[in-house]
C-alpha cells in the first residue's frame, strides 16, 4: 500500500479497538502484572527491528549495535522500566525511541566494555536476518530518528499485510491474495485486472470488487495494529497519516 492509498481505508466501526496492548502495560506498570509484561514483550518482538535500525545508524560496530539493542530489551523488561511510562509518552514508537536513547547516553561506554543483561536474552532478535533486509548506507542523508521512523512503518505495514495473508489463506482466498496483492501495494508493472481475472476465473469486474475488499480488509487491520501501540485511541489517524507521511519521502 502506497500514500495514495490512504483514503482508501476505512475509519474504525463503533466499539472497536477499546483495549490496546500499550495501555494495558502503562496502566499495569508499576504492579508488575504479569499480563502487562507480556504484553510489552510482544510489542518489543513485533517492532524491535526499527530500534536495531537506528542502532545500526549510531553505532561504529555491528557488534556494538547488536549487543546494544540487546542489553536495552534486558534492562526494558527485566527491570521494569516500564514503570517510568506516562500516559504523556503517548505512542509506543515515541516511548520505545526516547527510552533508547536515555539508555544510551547512560551506558555507551559501559555496553562496548562488558556483555549486558546477566548473559540472559528476554527476546529472541534475529540480527542476521535483520541485516540481510536493510542496509544502513554511511552516505545516507537520512538521519538516525528518521531511519527508526521509516523501518516502523515498514515493520508495520509487513506485519499487517502477514495478517492479511493469513486471514486469506484461512479463509480459502490464498490464491486471490497472490494475484491481488500487487494491487494492493502499487506494484503491478505490465498486470491488468483482466489478466488477473482470467487467472482466478473472475469477470474483471469481481476481480476488482475483491480487490476493494482486501484493500479495506487491509485497513481494518492496519488500525487495529495502531491501536496496540497508543494509549489514546484518537491517535489512530495521525498515525497513519504519519506512516504514509514517512514512506512518502
Amino acid at each position: 500500500m502506497n500514500a495514495r492509498d490512504e483514503s482508501s481505508v476505512p475509519a474504525p466501526r463503533s466499539g472497536e479497538f477499546q483495549t490496546t496492548r500499550w495501555s494495558l502495560v502503562i496502566s499495569a506498570g508499576q504492579t508488575g502484572d504479569p499480563d502487562a509484561q507480556q504484553a510489552l514483550a510482544s510489542l518489543c518482538e513485533s517492532y524491535w527491528l526499527p530500534l536495531y535500525s537506528y542502532a545500526r545508524r549510531r553505532v561504529n560496530h555491528l557488534d556494538d549495535a547488536q549487543e546494544m539493542t540487546q542489553a536495552f530489551f534486558s534492562e526494558l523488561l527485566e527491570k521494569n522500566v516500564i514503570a517510568t511510562a506516562t500516559p504523556e509518552r503517548g505512542r509506543f514508537r515515541s516511548y520505545l525511541l526516547t527510552a533508547f536513547k536515555h539508555f544510551l547516553s547512560k551506558q555507551w561506554e559501559k555496553a562496548k566494555a562488558q556483555k549486558r543483561g546477566g548473559g540472559k536474552q528476554p527476546l529472541s532478535l534475529d540480527f542476521d536476518s535483520a541485516d540481510s533486509t536493510f542496509q544502513i548506507e554511511s552516505e545516507s542523508q537520512r538521519t538516525a530518528d528518521q531511519i527508526y521512523d521509516q523501518q516502523w512503518a515498514i515493520t508495520l505495514l509487513g506485519k499487517v499485510m502477514q495478517r492479511l495473508e493469513s486471514d486469506c489463506q484461512q479463509s480459502g482466498k490464498a490464491e486471490q491474495f497472490t494475484h491481488l496483492k500487487p494491487f494492493m501495494i502499487g506494484d503491478h508493472p505490465g498486470i491488468t485486472y483482466q489478466q488477473v481475472a482470467q487467472k482466478l476465473g473472475l469477470s474483471e469486474a469481481a476481480a476488482k470488487t475483491a480487490a476493494s475488499r482486501l484493500r479495506k480488509q487491509f485497513g481494518q487491520l492496519l488500525r487495529d495494529e495502531i491501536s496496540q501501540t497508543v494509549t489514546d485511541l484518537n491517535e489512530i489517524e495521525d498515525e497513519i497519516r504519519s506512516l504514509f507521511s514517512v514512506l512518502s519521502k
